[in-house]
């Protein structure tokens, strides 16, 4: 029977937020989901390149004892979990979830769905061969000038499996590069019973999950507006969308937590990552920001309704990483008087030495943290009494040696730059490999979702 109000709870926003968050959301009331979005466009790549050196990691490992604990409370309660921590090992990661629900007593008791598809790294090749050429989406180059760098490649998968893994009664769903929004979204699909072409409502749908998946940022986290008046911060409550039949839902959080889920808080996290506000566009619908209303229905709580959409593209978007050289970053501190000056010296000697070297990079950044860092030439004039100021150099490159030969060149700085340094104590700089991201299209022909829902054994 469908319902008419469920509560779909964050409880994760990246890979590496709150370990106990997802506890919190658990233990702190009642919710009917719990959605934890840990995936972005780099922990792809960083994903890969776990499996490529071990073929068991290559998912959000943190995700696995998290599981342990609150399995058995989630079974209990009908509580539904859905993670895209499967990164580009999802089966691997179902494997992991299944012997935690062994290890606490859950044979018999506790399903675990596990979709897969979106991974096309080993399809590569076929795909150009066929003419699908994966152009960037910004440069419009085809994806064959950089393949033999490629080190992930995933097709962004919209709800339908995950609400076919919901109808098989699934407690947990696992996925690999399913979009953040459909995290929140599926679980309004399978239970209020919209049609796939019920766009305002999808849209709504797709609003909701795109206000949850960034975690505290839509509670109170990360708020520009007001941020020093916002309560109890180092107990921050996660937001929860408490969902209608009819596509409004309100946001809100657990009673007594910190945080705070206020008008300029979801406006803010609206915001996020936003490009053309009329059109939003995931696998199921285009979303229509414009079309949103918002209003303060009580304190914690917003009301969101009035959303319109349209329907879907007939592409999939899809997130590809390659290596695109080295990189290396190391700083010093200078300390008053003078210091952004000596700062400055330090540039002058550090780029006159690598010159002389005959060291070719594809680029060479300094910064001056504490005056120019953030706001750039924004700063204005050299402030004459900053009591001290870091200076980060970084450089890229396709030359290694280059590179390591760089981090070498700035302890010598110490002794023979300007004086009053420290702030050298972290040693030389590590090198390491740049991961490029690479936007493109492919149509939804080309991929082909995989669901598994198993019944945990003995």
């Amino acid at each position: 029977m469908a319902k008419d109000t469920i509560r779909i709870a964050s409880g994760q926003g990246f890979w590496g937020d709150q370990l106990d968050a997802p506890k919190q959301q658990v233990q702190g009331g009642p919710i009917d989901y719990l959605m934890l979005d840990y995936l972005a466009e780099v922990t792809m790549s960083i994903m890969q390149k776990q499996r490529s050196r071990n073929p068991q990691f290559g998912y959000a490992r943190d995700f696995v004892p998290l599981m342990g604990e609150i399995l058995p409370a989630v079974v209990e309660r009908g509580i539904r979990v859905i993670a895209n921590a499967g990164g580009v090992n999802p089966a691997g990661c179902r494997d992991a979830v299944l012997e935690e629900a062994r290890k606490a007593g859950l044979q018999g008791k506790a399903r675990i769905g596990m979709i897969s598809g979106d991974d096309i790294l080993e399809r590569l090749p076929d795909l150009l061969a066929r003419g699908v050429q994966l152009r960037n989406m910004e440069t419009g180059e085809p994806l064959s000038t950089v393949l033999d760098r490629v080190q992930s490649a995933n097709a962004y998968i919209g709800a339908r499996p995950i609400v076919e893994a919901l109808r098989q009664d699934a407690h947990v769903v696992i996925t690999g590069r399913s979009t953040d929004t459909a995290l929140t979204y599926a679980p309004m699909i399978h239970s209020f019973g919209w049609s796939w072409d019920d766009y305002d409502r999808m849209a709504a749908g797709v609003v909701a999950g795109h206000i949850n998946e960034c975690g505290a940022q839509a509670s109170g986290g990360n708020c520009l507006v007001d941020w020093r008046n916002v309560p109890h911060l180092a107990e921050i409550g996660y937001p929860i969308i408490e969902a209608h039949a009819d596509g409004s839902f309100v946001v809100t959080k657990h009673q007594g937590t910190g945080g705070c889920v206020t008008l300029p808080s979801v406006k803010e996290q609206l915001l996020y990552e936003m490009g053309d506000p009329k059109s939003y566009i995931t696998p199921d619908c285009v979303a229509d920001f414009t079309t949103i209303h918002l209003e303060r229905e009580a304190d914690d709580r917003v009301r969101v309704y009035g959303v319109h959409g349209t329907h879907p593209t007939d592409m999939l978007k899809v997130s590809i990483a390659y290596s695109d050289g080295y990189k290396a970053v190391g700083t010093l501190v200078y300390a008053w008087p003078d210091a952004v000056e000596k700062a400055q010296t330090a540039d002058r000697v550090l780029r006159e030495r690598l010159d002389r070297l005959g060291l070719k990079f594809d680029e060479i950044l300094t910064e001056y943290v504490g005056w120019n860092a953030t706001h750039g030439p924004l700063a204005g004039p050299i402030p004459a009494d900053l009591p001290e100021v870091t200076v980060r150099w970084g450089v890229r490159g396709h030359d290694r040696a280059a590179v390591e030969r760089f981090t070498k060149e700035i302890a010598p700085l110490v002794l023979a730059g300007p004086p009053s340094v420290t702030g050298f104590a972290g040693g030389r700089p590590a090198v390491q490999e740049i991961m490029a991201y690479w936007p493109a299209l492919i149509p939804k022909t080309e991929i082909e979702p995989y669901l598994k829902v198993e019944v945990v054994t003995a």
